[in-house]
């Protein structure tokens, strides 16, 4: 049976060698650290460590650093005890949800506690594992974007997609690659989410290493206590140049028919006969034009034009009939 080891890390020297022999008398493997944790434990807390208790003095600031540090870097689970007369840990501490433990406190106390903060980690441990996995493999670009304008993690998607490396975007503000002419609304966006609202559907172009842009939609929503965002953004460029071509061919289907309607109000009429010429390349009258689409009927007079030019002149030549 493998007996875990725990790390002390704590100043006192004499409330470290306290904490050293509780826990030695329940059976755990003890390694004592000064704090705050000294870059040169790396070796003891990366590959032996199964759990580190930190002692909270009273005015103590630099203990959530330390734990955070743990944590993060080398994936260790902290337990946290408050000295006697520690009566709040803090909300950073709290808000985190690592486990902790009040002063005096019985070994059958210490022994749960450190139970419980080895179980409640390998359970985070598992989970976060899944998480990582489905964060490697999908699709979709992800990322954790810090409120300070840079981005924390990327998943592979964004090389594949853009070209540039996650350590090259990770390097320069996220704006630098945002198409200029979107950057004053992806700001004004970025900052309503930062607030505490949500990025639906939101759409900007990104910059690729060879120089074109691609369209993005995002969903974002921010998470304050850890002062980041997170993301999930896809690509599509070819919805929106599909889209762009559906509505160039619209314009020019709507132009063609207006086209067709203007020809249609021409009437090809013949110069000498003056008939009418049709579709189907028949010739009428106009008046069997007319008859034939429309519902006129006609009723026959004449002109004062025509009877000056026609009907007078053939009254005349009755009454002269020379």
């Amino acid at each position: 049976m493998v007996v875990p080891k725990i790390l002390i890390v704590e100043q006192d020297g004499r409330a470290a060698r306290a904490l050293e022999s509780a826990i030695a008398e329940l059976g755990y493997a003890v390694e004592l650290v000064p704090a705050p944790l000294a870059r040169e434990t790396h070796s003891v807390a990366k590959g032996e460590t199964q759990l580190a208790v930190m002692r909270v003095p009273p005015n103590d600031g630099g203990v959530m650093r330390a734990a955070q540090d743990l944590r993060a870097r080398w994936g260790i689970p902290v337990l946290l005890i408050a000295a006697d007369g520690v009566d709040e840990l803090g909300p950073g501490l709290t808000a985190r949800n690592i486990p902790r433990l009040a002063e005096p406190f019985t070994g059958r106390e210490l022994r749960c506690a450190i139970e419980l903060a080895l179980s409640s980690f390998d359970a985070v441990r598992t989970i976060h594992a899944l998480e990582d996995r489905f964060f490697w493999t999908s699709i979709d670009m992800l990322c954790f974007l810090d409120f300070s304008g840079y981005f924390k993690r990327l998943n592979p998607s964004w090389e594949r997609t853009l070209g540039w490396t996650r350590e090259e975007l990770m390097s320069r503000p996220f704006i630098e690659f945002v198409h200029p002419d979107d950057r004053e609304r992806t700001l004004a966006q970025n900052a309503r989410v930062r607030a505490g609202g949500q990025a639906l559907a939101f759409e900007n172009r990104y910059l690729c290493k060879d120089g074109s842009f691609r369209w993005f939609k995002w969903n974002a929503a921010p998470d304050s206590a850890e002062q980041v965002i997170y993301s999930v953004a896809r690509d599509v460029t070819e919805h929106k140049q599909a889209e762009e071509e559906r509505e160039r061919l619209v314009v020019e289907l709507q132009d063609a028919l207006a086209e067709v309607r203007t020809l249609q109000e021409i009437l090809p009429i013949c110069s000498y006969c003056k008939n009418i010429r049709d579709d189907a390349n028949y010739w009428h009258s106009v008046e069997g034009y007319i008859s034939q689409h429309t519902n006129a009927r006609f009723s026959h007079s004449i002109c004062p034009s025509c009877y000056a030019s026609e009907v007078l002149p053939q009254f005349d030549a009755i009454d002269d009939p020379r």
